[in-house]
């Protein structure tokens, strides 16, 4: 089995289409039809199922995605120690990343990463969903909530506390509160994924239920509504970070509650056949991340 067919097989699962595959890989469509087809009769089973218009992975597909990605990653791994150079530094990083995170920090990152690296691409899902990289063949997921109990190899990264902030207008028109019971009176910005605000109090956390007239999904609208001093939000460091530096946000600290202690995650589906590219990034991601607190 040819690592090369390997590579047009996760090509093709991860663009669903035949002609942005070979694209992708600079071969023509027939050419990866015919070496998909030479992959299929090597294994003896179908790999996609195939129309005129979609082409889908079938069951047997489906199986064989996380056997693909190892068997890559693993002579990718290989060649990165037998020849640890920016040129050997290559292929598509497959990760997600929350939006904001993803946006501020991950894409600027890459941007000056694949400067140094000619040979490096990357597929990048901005989500603040929690996706099952595993399933859909991801190198790498970012992740800020807690850590559920699970097989996936998970590294700490960077302190990421939750950040209760607002804009100076707001709290010049409201008052700052300075404890709890006085900001369970102010308007509140509150994330749909977090409808109560964890809170430390006399060392244990409670969750409390915030009322406000802002709710929404998206980590950025809601620090889009506290910058145009529409209520008080909670979010995490990384979030606001530069809305604080230069003060457009203002942190607000409790005198009887603490805000719950977070972290940076980077989570791997296993901790052999690290491919060079994410070693790379994370090496990258760390001294970043080192800088900016």
């Amino acid at each position: 089995m040819q690592t090369s067919d390997l590579r047009i097989f996760l090509a093709v699962a991860s663009a669903s289409n035949l002609s942005a595959a070979a694209r992708q890989l600079d071969l023509g469509p027939m050419q990866v039809s015919r070496r998909l087809a030479a992959l299929e009769a090597e294994l003896g089973v179908r790999l996609f199922h195939r129309t005129t218009r979609s082409l889908s992975l079938t069951a047997e597909g489906e199986a064989f995605l996380p056997f693909a990605h190892t068997m890559t990653d693993a002579e990718e791994s290989a060649r990165g120690q037998l020849s640890p150079s920016a040129a050997s530094v290559s292929g598509v990083l497959r990760m997600t990343a929350p939006s904001v995170f993803g946006q501020t920090i991950v894409l600027p990152l890459m941007a000056r990463l694949m400067e140094q690296l000619p040979g490096l691409r990357i597929d990048l899902d901005l989500s603040d969903r929690v996706l099952d990289i595993v399933g859909q063949g991801f190198d790498l997921a970012l992740r800020i909530a807690p850590l559920a109990d699970s097989e996936l190899v998970a590294r700490k990264m960077a302190p990421n506390p939750r950040i209760i902030c607002a804009a100076p207008g707001y709290l010049a028109r409201h008052g700052r509160p300075a404890t709890l019971a006085q900001l369970e009176r102010h308007h509140c910005i509150v994330l749909q994924a977090v409808p109560k605000w964890p809170l430390l109090v006399n060392g244990e956390l409670q969750r409390r239920r915030m009322g406000g007239r802002v709710l929404t999904s998206s980590v950025d609208a809601a620090r889009t509504a506290a910058l145009l001093g529409m209520g008080v939000t909670m979010l995490t460091y990384w979030d606001v970070r530069q809305q604080l530096a230069d003060g457009t946000l203002v942190r607000i600290e409790l005198e009887d509650a603490l805000m719950e202690e977070l972290s940076v995650w980077a989570v791997m589906p296993t901790r052999r056949y690290v491919p060079t590219r994410v070693k790379v990034f994370l090496d990258a991601l760390d001294s970043e991340l080192r800088q900016g607190m």
